[in-house]
């Protein structure tokens, strides 16, 4: 399948020359771009079976070492202007979003997109069309005889280039290369780091948990992927929904970071997110035997609110009766205290007493009411762990 690039400006000091015109009042003629409003630019670019167009989306070849390879790619003028193309190729990388990107026109090429030659050991093509028309460009491959085991991937570009006012307008349009050199072929699609976030709810019977996981094409095979990923609780239970996702082609060596939210995990504290991983190659790949699985897992908390609101109003009960005990023994101790030293009073009173009985006739009067306030002067008796009050 044919890959659009996005246009590029080619020339910033050109499209700043403009910016400062504007904000000069200069202007700039438009009668050119009046006469020809309703013209278009278009180009396209296929597999050929060195006649047309053929069924494939893709160049995909098995080669040895020092293997010569031609084909044909089928160039069109799409639009209503003659247009003047650029066709070479380049090497593919996979850009931060996992697409499949190809390297800057001027950047080095140094594997695959360095293999591509055309008509004469030519690295680039000048091939002018007129509205409408087509060419068929021949072109080799020439697979280096220290060529590594494994996949290698590039693109075949046409480039437009059109000025736009005093903006150079580059328009890019490829079609995927993949070279296959085989020998000790390794398929290795790993999960290479998993984290997991929960992110709670009012409703302890909601809330989501956020995975972020990094892949790690770790062989020499371009793959693809269907993942699996979801949160299970104690004793395997699944947790919210289950989300299942296509992860497109990586090519080796590459890497990608997913961030996926699982949602409907309630507070259940304990969480045991996973990620499931079966690798696929596309359906226009060629076949490198057995495809790699793999899973991972890991452990998150996720304390339920309501669970932490009981923990607090039971924190403070056993504290308060915690409090209470401890008064209550005071006063206890209080208590006893008070009532061993009353019947300690009470016994030396009543020893006292029998002697003063004995001389009752010789006692005066005021020696008799002397004892009144003698025994009113004791003090009352602590609060009792009963009667805090001390009342009794």
């Amino acid at each position: 399948m044919p890959i659009f690039a996005r246009s590029r400006r080619t020339s910033r000091a050109a499209s700043t020359i403009v910016l400062l015109l504007a904000l000069l009042g200069g202007s700039l003629s438009t009668g050119a771009v009046s006469a020809h409003a309703d013209d278009t630019d278009g180009i396209s670019g296929t597999p050929s079976d060195g006649q047309g167009q053929d069924d494939r989306s893709r160049f995909s070849y098995q080669a040895s070492p020092g293997q010569h390879l031609e084909d044909s790619y089928l160039v069109r003028n799409t639009g209503t202007t003659p247009q003047t193309m650029q066709v070479f190729a380049t090497d593919a990388y996979n850009t931060e979003d996992g697409s499949y990107g190809l390297l800057d026109t001027d950047a080095a090429v140094t594997d695959a997109g360095n293999w591509v030659t055309f008509e004469g050991g030519q690295k680039k093509m000048s091939i002018p069309l007129d509205p409408g028309a087509s060419q068929v460009v021949p072109f080799t491959v020439d697979v280096p005889a220290d060529a590594r085991p494994g996949d290698h991937a590039a693109g075949i570009v046409i480039s437009v280039q059109s000025a736009e006012g005093q903006v150079l307008v580059d328009r890019r349009v490829a079609t995927r290369v993949y070279v296959r050199v085989p020998g000790d072929l390794q398929p290795a699609l790993t999960i290479s780091s998993l984290e997991a976030h929960y992110n709670p709810s009012i409703n302890p019977f909601d809330g989501s948990t956020t995975l972020t996981f990094t892949l790690k094409n770790a062989g020499n095979v371009a793959l693809g992927a269907n993942l699996v990923i979801g949160v299970n609780g104690l004793f395997g239970m699944t947790l919210g929904e289950v989300k299942r996702q296509e992860l497109t082609e990586m090519l080796p060596g590459s890497t990608r970071t997913v961030t996926v939210d699982v949602t409907g995990v309630g507070q259940y504290a304990y969480l045991n997110p996973y990620v499931k991983l079966a690798a696929v190659i596309d359906a226009d790949a060629l076949n490198p035997g057995p495809l790699p699985a793999t899973s991972r897992d890991t452990v998150t908390i996720a304390w339920p609110i309501w669970l932490l609101v009981l923990s607090a109003i039971a924190l403070l009960v056993w504290l308060w009766l915690r409090w209470r005990r401890r008064s209550d023994a005071k006063n206890a101790a209080a208590w006893i205290a008070y009532t061993e030293e009353e019947a300690r009073r009470k016994a030396e009173a009543e020893r006292g007493a029998v002697p003063a009985a004995g001389g009752a006739h010789a006692s005066s009067p005021a020696t008799s009411s002397a004892a009144v306030p003698a025994a009113s002067t004791t003090a009352g008796p602590p609060a009792s762990p009963l009667h805090p009050e001390g009342r009794r």
